[in-house]
C-alpha cells in the first residue's frame, strides 16, 4: 500500500521549469506542502499560481552554501519540518574537451555535483529527524559517458557515487535515497548549451525520437516517495522507448 504525502513538507531545487516544476506540481497534487527554489525566482510565480496546494517560493542558488542553508531553514520555518528533498537543479553544457571553455566545467561541477551535495548536507539533519527521503535527479549520463558530454557525465557519475555512499550511511537510520536517471526529456536543458554545433545536435536528436515529458519523471518521483516506509526504491532508470544509448 502506498503512503500518503498529505501534509508532508518537500523542498524541490531547480523548480523554475522542466522536471523541477513538474515534480513540484505533482507532489502538491498529492497533498504535500512544497517549497520550490530556483535562481530565476521570478519564474516561480506561475508555479505557485498553478499548484493545487501550499507552495513556498524561494530564491535559491545551489552553488552558494549560504543560499542553500537559508532555503532549508525557510522551508522548515514555514512548514515545521522537512520530509523530502528533491535535488533537481542542474545544467548541461555539452561540447568537446579540446578547446573547451573550462568555466563551463566549473559551472557544471558546482551546480550538478556540489550543489546537490550542499543541499543534502543542509537538509540531512531534518530528514533524519523525520525519516525522510532524498531524491537525486541524475541522468542516463550518470551510467554511460559519451563523447562531447564528458564533464556533464562526470558530474552525474559523481551524483551516483555520492548517493550510494549516502544511502549506506543513512538507510539504517530510516532515510531513503532515490536516484532517478532520465534519458532525453523535452526541457530547457539542451537550450543551455553554448556550442552551436552541440546545440543543433541536441535539437536534431530530439527530433528523431518521442522524448520523455517532465511529467513522466515527476510520476516516477511520486511513485518512489509514496512507497511504504520499509520499501526503498533506490534507483529508477527511464529512457524514451526510442533512445538506444
Amino acid at each position: 500500500m502506498s503512503t500518503t504525502l498529505q501534509g508532508k513538507a518537500v523542498l524541490v531545487t531547480g523548480a523554475s521549469s522542466g522536471i523541477g516544476e513538474a515534480t513540484a506540481l505533482a507532489l502538491s497534487a498529492q497533498g504535500a506542502r512544497v517549497a520550490v527554489g530556483a535562481r530565476r525566482a521570478d519564474r516561480l510565480k506561475s508555479l505557485v499560481d498553478k499548484a493545487p496546494g501550499e507552495v513556498l517560493a524561494l530564491e535559491l542558488d545551489v552553488t552558494d552554501q549560504e543560499s542553500v542553508r537559508a532555503a532549508v531553514a525557510e522551508t522548515v520555518e514555514r512548514f515545521g519540518a522537512l520530509d523530502v528533498l528533491v535535488n533537481n537543479a542542474g545544467v548541461m553544457l555539452a561540447g568537446p574537451i579540446v578547446g573547451a571553455d573550462t568555466t563551463e566545467w566549473t559551472r557544471m561541477v558546482e551546480t550538478n555535483l556540489l550543489g546537490s551535495m550542499y543541499a543534502v548536507h543542509a537538509a540531512l539533519p531534518h530528514l533524519l529527524e523525520r525519516k525522510g527521503t532524498i531524491v537525486q535527479i541524475s541522468s542516463t549520463s550518470g551510467r554511460i559517458a559519451s563523447a562531447y558530454n564528458g564533464v556533464y557525465a562526470a558530474t552525474k557519475f559523481g551524483v551516483t557515487a555520492f548517493s550510494e555512499a549516502l544511502r549506506q550511511e543513512v538507510t539504517a537510520l530510516g532515510v531513503r535515497v532515490v536516484v532517478v536517471e532520465p534519458g532525453f526529456v523535452a526541457t530547457e536543458l539542451a537550450g543551455h548549451i553554448t556550442d552551436p554545433a552541440m546545440r543543433a545536435a541536441a535539437q536534431n536528436m530530439a527530433a528523431t525520437m518521442r522524448t520523455l515529458r517532465p511529467e513522466d519523471i515527476a510520476d516516477a518521483v511520486v511513485y518512489a516517495v509514496t512507497q511504504p516506509q520499509h520499501v526503498a526504491v533506490n534507483e529508477i532508470l527511464i529512457r524514451p522507448t526510442d533512445q538506444t544509448q
